[in-house]
């Protein structure tokens, strides 16, 4: 498959615009009692519109049978391999947030939990814990002392939390160097911290020394009683897709880990901590700017309703971005994608492997007549089931911003 030091050369500076909209958490699965996805349950005529006028398909995140974080997923659709680029749920955090990581530092992912008298995880996001409760915690939390490292806890949103450790000569270049303490299911207890091989002994103790105290600062709470820190990493440097793409590209998101993602990617990054409408006039002042091509764009309700196992939530989410659709397909790119990251089915409150729908929609597009926007209709679309790595290409090459391959 072609890879960057390929496309470097295969791509060119050209004046037409990508809207690329990604759907959290987008695709689902099928109910027992109607057998329909939460996209044939929900009301959708303007994505069904949409269908019939544009090239549809599936997509794969990483392979068939992987369970896709969101870090992963979405580096696949902005055309990163997610095997050989991997990269810790923490530094695109920290990068959302706006931290310049440093070599001597780790960035760490944090949930506010709930455990009972047993130590088992109830609730590994403590409810969704407001934002107003969790800043009196994090104050708590950046009270901790580890000898040898500074500590800095920063709020990300809700019962979402920043871990920053710096140090000198903090750990290794690669990932992961120690594992999570998230087990990543509720029923379980809170992992210990284990080094991936000798040289990060130090740090695994240091992140453990953090979730003892932690846990005695919170043990009394009735919000949250405890923490689970997942996606330990430092910062890496991935190929940047202003220069391998040639394009001027910006995303817009809510939450910082999106903002991360793109920003690790090569984008400027634009925090819309609104609602998605806001975001969507936030794109049409950005369009008649002038001054980007590619436009990320995200939408996150529909993983969240799928992640707390809510279906009816997931199926009005998919509802509310329908009647986006309309100022989306009307903003004045030449090229538009929708697509999602992974699918996170209400039925099993987590992402899944399930192969997750998308189209592309521009002048250039043979309509395939698609009946509806969904899981079921688009396995017959004429873009197939392929990787996710490749939506980029195609939605480059609808663009006119791929050459000629060979001579």
């Amino acid at each position: 498959m072609i890879d960057f030091p390929e496309i470097e050369n295969l791509t060119r500076k050209t004046s037409s615009r990508i809207l690329f909209v990604v759907v959290d958490g987008l695709g689902g699965y099928f109910d027992d009692s109607t057998n329909k996805s939460e996209l044939e349950e929900a009301r959708t005529p303007n994505l069904d519109k949409l269908s019939r006028e544009s090239a549809c398909g599936l997509s794969i995140p990483v392979d068939h049978g992987i369970t896709p974080g969101s870090g992963p997923g979405h580096l696949a659709l902005f055309g990163y391999d997610p095997i050989k680029f991997q990269v810790g749920r923490g530094v695109l955090e920290a990068l959302g947030l706006g931290f310049e990581l440093n070599e001597n530092q780790i960035a760490i992912r944090g949930n506010f939990a709930l455990t009972n008298n047993e130590g088992v995880i109830t609730d590994r996001r403590a409810n969704r814990i407001s934002s107003d409760k969790s800043t009196g915690l994090i104050k708590s939390l950046s009270s901790i002392t580890i000898p040898g490292f500074k500590i800095n806890v920063e709020l990300i949103r809700d019962h979402r939390f920043l871990l920053v450790l710096t140090g000198e000569n903090i750990a290794p270049d690669y990932y992961p160097f120690v594992y999570d303490t998230d087990p990543g299911l509720n029923g379980l207890k809170p992992l210990t911290c284990q080094p991936t091989n000798k040289a990060t002994k130090n740090i695994a103790d240091a992140i453990n020394s953090f979730v003892i105290q932690a846990h005695e600062l919170l043990h009394d709470n009735q919000h949250a009683n405890t923490i689970l820190l997942r996606g330990i990493s430092k910062a890496p440097t991935f190929p940047s897709m202003q220069k391998k793409y040639k394009l001027s590209p910006i995303g817009i998101a809510a939450y910082p880990m999106y903002l991360g993602l793109a920003k690790l990617a090569g984008m400027e990054i634009a925090a819309k901590n609104t609602g998605f409408a806001e975001e969507i006039e936030s794109l049409k002042s950005m369009i008649k700017l002038n001054q980007h091509d590619f436009f990320f764009l995200h939408y996150k309700p529909a993983d969240a309703a799928g992640e707390d196992g809510d279906r009816r939530a997931k199926v009005k989410a998919l509802e509310d971005f329908d009647k986006s659709i309309p100022d989306i397909k009307n903003i004045g790119a030449d090229v538009l994608v929708i697509a999602g990251d992974h699918s996170t089915p209400a039925v099993l409150a987590s992402h899944s492997w399930h192969s997750v729908p998308f189209l592309i929609n521009t002048s250039f597009t043979k309509a395939d007549g698609q009946g509806s926007f969904s899981e079921r209709e688009f396995r017959n679309g004429s873009l197939g089931l392929i990787k996710a790595k490749s939506i980029m290409m195609l939605a480059l090459a609808h663009a006119g911003k791929l050459k000629k391959f060979g001579s």
